[in-house]
């Protein structure tokens, strides 16, 4: 099963990934963990070039592009060989990262970032997407906690670009199926219990298709 994490920045993405990983884990479950960008040697050194704050000049169809480019790799190389291996592969973030940050926050036309995300994932796409909401003002809190030194290049946007990165979610929850929408203000323990109880149900649904 493919299973991604997405939400805005803070919203407590690794902190889930990590304990699903664990559950898993103990149920007996071959796992892989990837990130994003990330995940490969390749995908790493776009990484580094997306997240540096001294590439402050970075068009925005540039940044589309490495991201897409990251991913495409990470696919080809990593998620559909682990899938055929039937591993559980978790992502915090995937491609509808894209959608929100690069369509909504920067403005490129969806029509557009649908075009390049199709190409960069083909029919890779994740069974099940949790996306764990907050509000800005929420992540902008926990963001003090960090340390403004410790931001990267996207974490340092400033709220309007936020505020539109959530919407884009927002959106992407009405209109996808594989969306789970989870209030990101509940406690790490019952978060995780609402995972693992749509985890399970889809997992029955499957098998009952089958």
């Amino acid at each position: 099963m493919f299973i991604s994490f997405e939400g805005i920045d803070f919203c407590g993405k690794s902190t889930q990934v990590e304990l699903l990983k664990n559950y898993l884990i103990k149920n007996k479950k071959k796992v892989e963990i990837i990130r994003e960008p990330g995940g490969t040697e390749i995908s790493e050194e776009v990484r580094n070039l997306l997240l540096d704050r001294k590439h402050n000049k970075m068009f925005t169809e540039t940044e589309i592009f490495l991201f897409s480019a990251s991913r495409s790799q990470l696919v080809r190389e990593k998620i559909r060989h682990y899938l055929s291996e039937n591993i559980y592969v978790i992502s915090d973030r995937f491609h509808d990262s894209t959608t929100a940050y690069q369509g909504f926050g920067r403005g490129i036309p969806l029509a557009s970032v649908e075009h390049i995300n199709s190409l960069a994932v083909g029919d890779t796409i994740p069974d099940i997407t949790f996306f764990i909401d907050i509000t800005v003002e929420e992540s902008e809190k926990r963001k003090t906690i960090i340390g403004e030194t410790k931001l990267d290049r996207i974490e340092i946007s400033d709220r309007e670009f936020f505020n539109r990165v959530r919407d884009g979610y927002l959106y992407l929850a009405k209109k996808e199926k594989r969306f789970r929408t989870l209030d990101g203000t509940e406690s790490e323990s019952e978060i995780h219990k609402r995972i693992v109880k749509e985890l399970d149900a889809l997992e029955k649904r499957s098998c009952y298709d089958f």
